[in-house]
């Protein structure tokens, strides 16, 4: 189709704000899928997406649609998700687009997330659509929040498109505007061939499939391909596009979006973000890429039975075909055995990667407390990173240690503002600045340690703020801190994998409510279990966990007392001889307490 009919846009919006909704009623009005086949979320594919109503893994689809003026286009639409954790999804996504629909909710009005990706568009110079979503509610106030995406980013609130995705008032408008605004793409279909591959996910019969934006020259099956980054050859084994199901059409022309079968065996050999070109005849210069995703959030990964180890590692194995970010590598521990240091975008990330491990391969598994990569300067002058409490050197062989920090905005109502800053402050936040959206919600931005924020920050942020607060977050820089490594010792013994790194500032009060949580998830013992938190070789708190007692005076009736000291005394070298050699089974809800330290 010549470059003028083509159009390639994505839809952006906050979490939960009816982006796949919006997506279901383009396919339906463009004929794409028809009523019967047609259900929520056509291009949410994985039963997480469905349950948790978020977008995890972006998705490209082709449409064709003839517009009032008479003339038919072919319509690319790429559906990116919403959840802070999956940000480089977006700006992938992005990359291979001229323009963009914003959406946002009536009811809600302009969210964190809204913002973030609304910058990640505009840096990449894309037609921004401002569209307002769900009209259709009681509580929408459709012309306030119009008012509010006007002083955002300056188009008319009267020319913004109302739509509710729903019962799909206004959403021809919608397809009719993305016409109009935004520009065909740009391209030579006479260059050698360059193609953005802007995501992946792997095929058991195809290997992996790479989704491609083609800028410039043309793909067919006729020529073999090479990676420009790695110089690694392909032979596509099937060229074709999205409708949505994967459809074989044989050849892509500049401006197009599709999918290639590389036969490759795991998604590390194609990176995303890498330019396809021919082999015989190379383009000159790669496609400007964008930088891979560091994980940010670490944690040691264990099966409940030593025997699932093998049946843990395939797992990983098969979830990293479908996700590259995901990265891992075997580690041991004293306490729980052999697992895998596994590191993870972000919690959100972490939290799917569990779930899929327990729901599609049938797995029990523990995971130990999340940390984040430090930066130690040694006293020998080397520099290391550390994710993992077992990793960090003895503080004698430490010179400094940088944690890394991040940049958080906060949406809220004006009335939670106190409650707000009172949380983030106590967590080492840095206060930068107040922005007033309107009379009613304002902006909080903050700089704090990432640490901080890993377990419950989020949850607490709702429930200070009744759910109205919402949050973005990212990386901005590593800074010196005095982190100490907290230890346990339950019955006298480090257990490794309950180990944290802490502020020494928030060492004494951490260490005591873990020993006091640690005390009620402990079972009792026939012997006293004393529980440690130690920093070093200083005890910081403790907390026992009260012996059993057997009644041995039972069947001692009345007679002499010295005769029941006895049998007590009998009782008491039993115990302590019980002790040397007994050791505490510790159950799963210990290692979990780690977690929730920060829900009281």
């Amino acid at each position: 189709m010549d470059l003028d009919h083509i159009r390639n846009f994505c839809i952006i919006a906050h979490i939960d704000h009816g982006k796949s909704t919006l997506a279901d009623r383009l396919l339906q009005v463009t004929g794409t899928i028809s009523d019967r086949e047609m259900k929520e979320q056509v291009l949410d594919s994985m039963d997480l997406e469905r349950e948790k109503g978020v977008t995890i893994k972006a998705s490209a689809v082709r449409m064709a649609y003839t517009a009032d003026n008479g003339q038919s286009y072919e319509i690319n639409l790429i559906d990116t998700p919403g959840h802070v954790d999956f940000s480089y999804e977006v700006s992938r996504a992005l990359q291979a687009c001229e323009g963009a629909l914003l959406v946002v909710d009536a009811t809600q009005g302009v969210e964190a997330q809204t913002l973030a990706n609304l910058y990640l568009a505009m840096g990449a110079d894309l037609e921004i659509i401002p569209v307002v979503n769900k009209i259709d509610l009681i509580a929408a106030q459709p012309d306030d929040v119009a008012q509010e995406l006007e002083d955002l980013i300056g188009t008319p609130a009267e020319d913004i498109m109302r739509v509710s995705a729903k019962d799909g008032t206004n959403v021809r408008e919608v397809l009719e505007s993305v016409i109009k605004h935004v520009p065909p793409p740009h391209g030579s279909r006479h260059q050698p061939l360059r193609a953005l591959i802007f995501d992946s996910h792997y095929d058991s019969y195809k290997g992996v499939i790479a989704y491609l934006r083609v800028i410039d020259g043309a793909l067919d099956g006729s020529r073999p391909l090479r990676l420009m980054s790695s110089g690694m050859r392909l032979e596509p084994l099937e060229i074709g596009v999205f409708a949505p199901r994967m459809t074989p059409i044989g050849r892509l022309e500049a401006g197009e979006v599709g999918y290639v079968a590389t036969g490759l065996k795991t998604v590390r050999d194609l990176a995303v973000g890498d330019t396809i070109t021919w082999l015989d005849e190379p383009a000159s210069q790669p496609l400007p890429g964008y930088q891979p995703m560091k994980p940010m959030v670490f944690a040691g990964l264990y099966p409940s039975e030593a025997e699932d180890y093998a049946l843990l590692r395939d797992a990983l194995e098969k979830l990293q075909l479908n996700d590259a970010s995901l990265i891992y590598q075997p580690e041991t521990s004293q306490a729980l055995g052999f697992g895998f240091r596994c590191g993870f975008l972000g919690l959100f990330h972490m939290e799917i990667i569990q779930e899929r491990l327990e729901r599609e391969y049938d797995l029990d598994m523990i995971f130990t407390a999340p940390s984040v990569e430090y930066e130690v300067t040694k006293t020998d002058g080397t520099e290391i990173v550390v994710d993992s409490p077992a990793d960090l050197p003895e503080p004698t062989h430490i010179v400094e240690i940088r944690e890394p920090w991040v940049r958080i905005e906060v949406f809220t109502p004006t009335e939670y503002i106190g409650a707000v800053m009172d949380m983030v402050t106590s967590k080492r936040g840095e206060f930068i600045a107040q922005e007033y959206l309107d009379q009613r919600r304002v902006l909080l931005s903050y700089k704090m340690p990432l640490t901080e924020i890993l377990t419950e920050f989020y949850n607490e942020l709702k429930a200070r703020t009744r759910g109205y607060a919402s949050l973005d977050y990212h990386f901005d820089e590593y800074r010196p801190a005095d982190m100490v490594k907290l230890d346990v010792l339950v019955n006298e013994q480090p257990v490794d994998a309950l180990s944290v790194i802490v502020h020494r500032g928030d060492a004494y009060r951490k260490g005591q409510r873990l020993v006091s949580k640690m005390k009620e998830v402990i079972p009792r013992q026939l012997f006293v279990v004393p529980i440690q938190a130690a920093v070093g070789n200083k005890v910081i708190s403790r907390a026992n966990v009260q012996a059993m007692r057997k009644d041995v005076l039972a069947k001692c009736y009345g007679g002499d007392i010295t005769r029941k000291r006895k049998l007590l005394e009998k009782q008491k070298k039993g115990k302590k001889r019980m002790k040397m050699v007994g050791s505490v089974e510790i159950p799963q809800e210990a290692f979990m307490s780690v977690l929730r330290l920060d829900e009281d």
